[in-house]
C-alpha cells in the first residue's frame, strides 16, 4: 500500500535519470548557456528575476489587473531566457513532480481550450492561465537561494502589513461601501466591511489568509526580539484585518488554516514534548479555540449575525445566490462532463448566460473545484486533486526532512501547507481565487514548496555509483 502510495505521489521518481536522458531537455536547456557565460548581466540573472517578482508581489494590491498582467508576461520572459541559458545538468533539482502535474494540468486545459465551443475566448484565457504556471516555475526556480527565499517572503508580509493597516483605519474612521456586500434588509448592513486597497472584502480576505499563517510561521523562523516582535505586530494587524473583512469565507479558510498549522506545529515539537502534552496539547489547542469562536459567536452581535447566515441556506441572499449559481454550473457540467467548456472566466462569461436563472449573473462558479469542473471537466479536475496531492506530500516529506535535521526552514513549509489548506477551503464558496492578487499568492506559495525539492536517494546513488554520465 506504502508503495502504491508513493508511485501515486511520484515520491521517488527518478527525475534526474529522466532529465539526463532526455532528448528536448538536452536540446531546450542550455542552448544559450555559451552566450549566458560571457554576458555581465546574465551573471546576476537569478536577481534579476527576484526583482521581477519582487514587483508583482509588490505592486500587485495597489495597481490594476492589466499592469499585473504586464509584469507577469515579463517574468515569464525572463524565466524562457534563464531556461534556455542553464546548465545543461543542474545539479540542483530544475523540474519536480509538481512541474509534471502543472505540466498535465496545462495540457489538459489545452485540450479544453481545442474543444471549446467558444474557442477565440478560451485561447485568451489559456494564455492567462499560462502565464500564472509559468510565474510557478520561475518562483520554483528561484526560491531556491535562501536569500531570494527570505527576501520574497518579509517584501509579502511587509506589503501584506501595509495593506491591513489601510484596512484597519478603514474600520476605525469608516468606509463607503463600493458594492452591495450585504443584505440591505439584514441587522447586519450597517457594519462596515473593510476592503483596504483592494476595493472587495472578500477579496481582501483571500490575500490576507497567507499573510495570517506567514506572519505566524515568521515568529518561530526569525532570530531576535525586534524581528519577533515586527512577526508578531503582522500576525495581530493582519488576523484582526482579515477578521474585520466580515468575509465568511475568510474566516472559514482562516480556522482550516489554524487548525492546520497548529497541528503540524505539535507534529514538529512531538519529538521534545513530555508524553502528557505529546498526547493531548493538539486536543487542548482545538477546545482552546472553539471556545474562543463560541464566546465571540455569543458576545459579539457582527460576528453572531455572520456566523448564523451561514447556515440561514437561501435565507442569506448571499447564500441564496451562490445556490442559484451552482444550479446553473451543475447543469453546465452536466452537459459537458469530460473535457468542459474551456479555461477562464471569458469562457465562462460566454456559456453561463445559456444556463443562468433570472437575475443570477455571475462572473464564476464561486467555488474552485466546480470552476476546475465546469472549465477543464472531470477530466481536469482530476488533474488538478492530483496537483494538490502531490503538493501535499511534497511539502511534508520536506518537512520532515528538516524536523529531523532541526532545520527552521521546516516553519515556512509548515506555513505553505497550512496557506495551501485555508485558501482552498475560502475557495469552496468564494470566486476570488482566480483574482490576480490572490491566483498570484498561491503559485507563489506552491512554488515555495517546489523550491525545497530535494533528489531522491536512488538519483543521489546513481550519481555517485556511475563513473560517467548517463546517455540515451
Amino acid at each position: 500500500m506504502n508503495l502504491v502510495w508513493q508511485r501515486f505521489t511520484l515520491s521517488y521518481l527518478p527525475l534526474k535519470q529522466y532529465l539526463t536522458t532526455s532528448y528536448l531537455h538536452r536540446f531546450l536547456v542550455g542552448l544559450l548557456s555559451p552566450w549566458r557565460q560571457g554576458s555581465m548581466l546574465m551573471q546576476w540573472g537569478d536577481t534579476i528575476a527576484a526583482a521581477n517578482l519582487s514587483l508583482v508581489y509588490g505592486l500587485a494590491p495597489f495597481v490594476s489587473s492589466t499592469l499585473i498582467g504586464l509584469l507577469l508576461t515579463a517574468c515569464v520572459g525572463f524565466w524562457l531566457l534563464l531556461t534556455l541559458s542553464d546548465e545543461a545538468a543542474p545539479r540542483i533539482p530544475s523540474v519536480t513532480p509538481i512541474h509534471l502535474l502543472v505540466l498535465l494540468y496545462w495540457a489538459v486545459a489545452a485540450v479544453a481550450t481545442a474543444l471549446s465551443p467558444v474557442k477565440k475566448v478560451a485561447v485568451n484565457d489559456l494564455t492567462t492561465l499560462t502565464l500564472y504556471l509559468l510565474l510557478f516555475a520561475l518562483c520554483a526556480r528561484v526560491l531556491r537561494s535562501p536569500r531570494i527565499r527570505s527576501w520574497m517572503i518579509v517584501l509579502y508580509l511587509h506589503v501584506s502589513l501595509i495593506v491591513s493597516i489601510y484596512g484597519m483605519r478603514q474600520w476605525f474612521f469608516g468606509a463607503p461601501p463600493l458594492a452591495t456586500w450585504v443584505d440591505q434588509e439584514s441587522a447586519f448592513s450597517k457594519t462596515t466591511r473593510v476592503y483596504s486597497y483592494l476595493g472587495n472584502p472578500n477579496l481582501l480576505a483571500g490575500y490576507l489568509l497567507p499573510a495570517v499563517v506567514f506572519s505566524l510561521v515568521a515568529i518561530f523562523v526569525w532570530q531576535g526580539w525586534i524581528k519577533k516582535a515586527l512577526a508578531l505586530t503582522m500576525f495581530v494587524v493582519n488576523t484582526a484585518c482579515l477578521i474585520l473583512t466580515f468575509s465568511r469565507g475568510g474566516w472559514i479558510g482562516l480556522v482550516v488554516a489554524f487548525l492546520t498549522v497548529m497541528a503540524l506545529l505539535v507534529y514538529w515539537w512531538s519529538i521534545e514534548l513530555p508524553p502528557f502534552w505529546r498526547t493531548w496539547s493538539l486536543p487542548i489547542i482545538l477546545g482552546g479555540l472553539i471556545g474562543v469562536l463560541l464566546l465571540a459567536v455569543i458576545f459579539v452581535e457582527p460576528v453572531r449575525l455572520r456566523v448564523v447566515s451561514i447556515f440561514a441556506d437561501r435565507k442569506d441572499s448571499s447564500n441564496n445566490f451562490r445556490r442559484n449559481v451552482w444550479d446553473a454550473v451543475f447543469e453546465m457540467i452536466r452537459d459537458r462532463p469530460i473535457i468542459g467548456i474551456g479555461p477562464g472566466h471569458g469562457s465562462f462569461n460566454k456559456i453561463y448566460p445559456l444556463y443562468q436563472h433570472p437575475r443570477y449573473t455571475a462572473l464564476s462558479a464561486y467555488s474552485v473545484l466546480l470552476e476546475v469542473t465546469v472549465e477543464t471537466g472531470f477530466v481536469g479536475l482530476a488533474a488538478f486533486l492530483w496537483l494538490l496531492i502531490v503538493t501535499f506530500n511534497t511539502a511534508f516529506l520536506q518537512m520532515q526532512r528538516f524536523r529531523k535535521l532541526r532545520s527552521a526552514d521546516g516553519f515556512w513549509l509548515i506555513g505553505a501547507i497550512a496557506t495551501m489548506a485555508g485558501m482552498l477551503a475560502h475557495g469552496t464558496v468564494d470566486t476570488v481565487f482566480y483574482r490576480p492578487e490572490v491566483n498570484s499568492v498561491w503559485w507563489l506559495v506552491v512554488g515555495l514548496i517546489a523550491s525545497y525539492y530535494t533528489y531522491t536517494p536512488q538519483d543521489q546513488s546513481q550519481e555517485v555509483n556511475s563513473p560517467l554520465p548517463a546517455t540515451h
